[in-house]
């Protein structure tokens, strides 16, 4: 009944399978992929014909998680999987990437990839091992795609890579020193087509090194697929790439001279007014079958293509007058919103984003539920583009995937410079908003970032700054690398190659190419000209701020104090009866944690200290010897009971009340009355002595008798 063909290699320290043929059949390709004991299901359809009028390719890409891959229900009211999580939509753009320029040129038939987590074994992350399934089901599919790819995950650890590192020490980067990387490299046989990366630092020799660590470590896995492919893929789809060398030819003579002049203009909006004049005069040159022609689109792309690269190759000059290692005209500014915790606005160029920091308590933290288990993040960002942002109209919604993927590229580079928790408490939510767009919002969004996060006076490790390079890559092979990218340089070039760092190293490094792969020395050239303009932006910001500010009056403060385990049922109290008398008493917010770490917020100093205070008392263990403030609790015939520490009671002795005998102590006490003590100790039953006679009751001062010396006679 079925015709499995299944295909396994030892792949570092797991064993890698490779099944089809006995699931999902009628899908045009499907791959169920497993490392260790995490499985994935690729399914790949196609449309056997394109869309009348179609001037684009209909990609679709959808990897879901399914709770029942690590045993567990999901939470909520309905007890199933909704909308995609953030890794979900994460992991859908990163099996996007790679594969996208693959795609024979002038394929537009609609492709549905979806990607399912069967199951997990919580070591070996499922986002690796769906990227190698997606992969091996279209390069079974017979859909024109120049694959296989594969991919990989990088670790570094005392100077050595590591391959596919352990979900585990990766979701705890921050938390590991020696851990210093997660990196996802995709690629094929001979070129690297995507990647992805959080790092701590990384000089960009060892960046560039694991990159090729990766690209060697994933020739197994395509030689993998090829195996698999050879016994088990459909024949290729019939398909002819469209030929419209006769419609370029018309579009190029009736417009040329104008479109040219129009991307000779700097100033974006105008450029973007002369481009749609130059297409429309275009347009009304073709003759009627010329205008239906689905090809339209893509031969008036190729015009702008073919103008905008071939001037930058050739004279190096481009189309808003820099060279190719220029940045843009960049001011930095904060504190420009009087009631927020911290801002900033960062313009470079024609890009420019508004970026907003909160400080919050540990209630603020965001809870994810994740396949490998629930835990808690104290660092978020969120990141914007309006219409309004690029001078068009249009729906706003909830987070698209750019939103999501361009938010999570900025939290990658600026989470690598935070203080950790114990020195710096608070949750933090920084919010980018672009309100300008001409290119690498996203690395906007960094540099704006760190310094709203500074002026909000978080001590950051060092500032961070990010820059997207680009890449002109002609056919005979010369090639051009483009510093701080417009966005017609990335709509119409050949890469997006993203870097963030310190001055002492990277944080993040993102790429997505749209040719067949590039070399690892474009790699490097790329990664030198982003240091440099990466050091040019810093030294901008420091214009701005070079370091954390005071903190905002609007903030709340925090106060971290660690008591001994066993005491956290005394400061909780029985039903939360104490912990809650804290908070009503001093006004503050206070947070414990399991590890007997305790948070005390409030934007009021009294109130902190009042909590502080309270929690201490309880916690504490007296001093010998230390002189207390009391309060009389009880008169008895042989002396009084005071309240001296917290809610700890001891007995001040007849005898110790004052240096002269006493009928009875209510001589000289009444309940209520607030004395000062010193403890003396504890007698054979543990309870407490105290004095008050060796103590000044105005000032607190211990009462040193003088001993009398005495002489001697001769």
């Amino acid at each position: 009944m079925f015709n499995v063909t299944k295909k396994s290699i030892q792949w570092g320290e797991e064993t890698l399978t490779l099944e089809t043929g006995k699931v999902a059949r009628q899908a045009d390709g499907t791959v169920i992929a497993t490392l260790g004991e995490t499985s994935v299901m690729a399914n790949v359809t196609f449309a056997k014909e394109a869309k009348p009028g179609q001037d684009f390719f209909p990609l679709t890409v959808h990897y879901q998680e399914k709770y029942y891959a690590a045993g567990k229900i999901p939470g909520g009211f309905f007890k199933r999987e909704a909308r995609p999580s953030e890794k979900e939509t994460l992991t859908a753009r990163l099996i996007d990437r790679p594969i996208r320029p693959l795609f024979v040129d002038g394929f537009k038939h609609e492709v549905l990839v979806m990607c399912t987590v069967l199951s997990h074994d919580l070591v070996n992350d499922p986002d690796v091992v769906a990227m190698i399934a997606a992969s091996a089901a279209l390069t079974l599919s017979g859909v024109p795609f120049m694959g296989p790819i594969a991919a990989a995950r990088v670790g570094f650890v005392d100077g050595e890579y590591i391959l596919n590192p352990e979900v585990e020490d990766m979701d705890q980067l921050r938390t590991k020193p020696d851990q210093r990387l997660d990196l996802v490299v995709a690629g094929t046989k001979d070129a690297v087509m995507m990647v992805e990366s959080e790092a701590y630092e990384l000089t960009e020799e060892e960046m560039l090194g694991a990159v090729v660590f990766a690209h060697e470590q994933i020739q197994p896995v395509i030689d993998l697929i090829i195996d698999l492919a050879e016994d088990a893929a459909k024949e290729p789809f019939n398909f002819v790439a469209p030929n419209y060398d006769d419609l370029y030819a018309a579009i190029k003579a009736a417009g040329e001279d104008q479109m040219r002049a129009a991307f000779a203009l700097s100033d974006k909006q105008e450029r973007v007014a002369a481009v749609s004049t130059a297409r429309d005069a275009i347009k009304a040159a073709l003759s009627e079958e010329q205008l239906a022609d689905a090809n339209l689109g893509s031969a008036m792309k190729k015009l702008e293509a073919s103008i905008l690269r071939g001037d930058v190759v050739k004279t190096g000059k481009r189309i808003d007058g820099r060279n190719t290692t220029d940045v843009r005209a960049i001011v930095s500014e904060t504190g420009i919103l009087p009631r927020t915790h911290g801002s900033a606005l960062f313009t470079r160029g024609e890009t420019q984003g508004l970026v907003v920091t909160t400080l919050g308590t540990g209630d603020d933290e965001q809870i994810i539920d994740a396949l490998h288990g629930n835990h808690r993040s104290n660092f978020m960002l969120h990141y914007n583009f309006p219409p309004y942002s690029v001078g068009e109209v249009g729906r706003v919604g909830s987070p698209g995937r750019r939103e999501i993927g361009h938010g999570k590229l900025a939290w990658r580079a600026l989470q690598a410079v935070l203080p950790a928790a114990t020195d710096f408490p608070y949750t933090i939510r920084v919010v980018s908003e672009i309100t300008e767009s001409n290119g690498s919002s996203s690395m906007a969004s960094v540099c704006g970032g760190s310094l709203s996060m500074m002026d909000a006076g978080v001590p950051l490790k060092a500032p961070v700054a990010g820059v997207a390079m680009g890449l002109i890559l002609e056919e005979d092979g010369s090639y051009a690398v483009l510093t701080d990218i417009l966005g017609d340089e990335d709509h119409l070039g050949d890469m997006d190659f993203k870097v963030a760092g310190t001055e002492n190293g990277i944080t993040s490094l993102q790429m997505d190419i749209k040719v067949a792969g590039i070399t690892p020395d474009i790699m490097k050239q790329a990664l030198a000209q982003a240091k440099d303009g990466r050091m040019h932006i810093l030294g901008e910001m420091s214009k701005a701020l070079t370091e954390a500010s005071d903190f905002s009056v609007h903030a709340p403060r925090i106060e971290t104090m660690q008591v001994p385990t066993d005491k956290i049922r005394e400061v909780i109290g029985s039903g939360g009866k104490v912990i809650r008398e804290i908070v009503e008493v001093s006004g503050a917010k206070v947070d414990i944690n399991d590890d007997g770490q305790i948070k005390i917020a409030s934007p009021n100093g009294e109130s902190i200290k009042k909590a502080y205070d309270m929690i201490w008392s309880i916690v504490a263990e007296p001093e010998i010897g230390q002189v207390y403030d009391g309060k009389i609790v009880k008169i008895v015939d042989f002396g009084a009971f005071v309240n001296f520490f917290g809610k700890r009671d001891g007995l001040v002795h007849v005898s110790q009340i004052e240096n002269r005998r006493l009928n009875h102590p209510s001589d000289v006490l009444k309940e209520g009355q607030e004395v000062k003590v010193k403890l003396l100790g504890f007698d054979d039953r543990g309870k407490v002595r105290l004095s008050m006679k060796v103590v000044d009751q105005e000032t607190g001062a211990e009462i040193v008798e003088e001993k009398k010396e005495e002489k001697s006679e001769d």
